[in-house]
């Protein structure tokens, strides 16, 4: 019984291993990112559909969050500069989500078997975030500054303004906004030949 445990917890590794992909060579190119990583423009169409979600914004955010790390997590704290004392938030993987409003996300969608260290299962969560956040705080999809902030500060901080406190923050989202902005340009200039590749792979490859 035990050596078939452990071959299946091998198994298990080596798929999750297969799972996390190097943050992209431009990432500050949309098109470049989708052309390096196809099955993420899969994944970023999905929830388009799914949450009608523009591209460009979700991807925006990640790169904030994450840089498109899929282990990635706040820095360590430590105790006189050298006792580890854990992490600043148990925020973790490509969107930065912290383990309640994940679990938020999985009870309302019902995906159970989802990794904030996979890329299609992060893409669908900041989808739903962005939805959630146009339903509860009436904020654009397109508003990536504002979705950004409620993204942050959660939708009960931002209805109260806490990020304005904040002073280092409204820059952070605006530095989102613009490049989101950069990113919705140049999507549109290779969206074509993105959907033309990507249907030919998904029927023909």
């Amino acid at each position: 019984m035990k050596p078939l445990i452990y071959i299946m917890s091998l198994c298990c590794a080596i798929v999750l291993s297969g799972c996390a992909t190097p943050p992209p060579a431009e990432p500050e190119n949309l098109c470049s990112i989708f052309k390096e990583n196809r099955s993420w423009y899969k994944a970023a169409v999905n929830t388009r559909e799914k949450w009608g979600v523009p591209v460009h914004v979700p991807l925006a955010m990640m790169y904030q969050e994450s840089s498109f790390k899929h282990n990635a997590a706040p820095p360590m704290e430590y105790f006189l500069g050298f006792i580890p004392i854990g992490r600043a938030s148990d925020a973790y993987g490509y969107a930065q989500a912290k383990t309640q409003t994940w679990d938020d996300y999985v009870r309302e969608t019902g995906n159970s078997w989802s990794s904030r260290s996979d890329f299609d299962d992060a893409m669908d969560f900041m989808g739903w975030f962005i939805y959630k956040t146009n339903k509860v705080n009436g904020v654009s999809k397109w508003d990536a500054k504002n979705q950004y902030l409620n993204y942050h500060e959660g939708w009960g901080g931002y209805k109260r303004g806490s990020y304005k406190a904040k002073k280092w923050l409204v820059p952070v989202a605006q530095k989102v906004d613009s490049r989101a902005k950069r990113y919705a340009q140049q999507y549109h200039g290779c969206k074509d030949d993105l959907d033309s590749s990507w249907l030919w792979r998904l029927f023909f490859g």
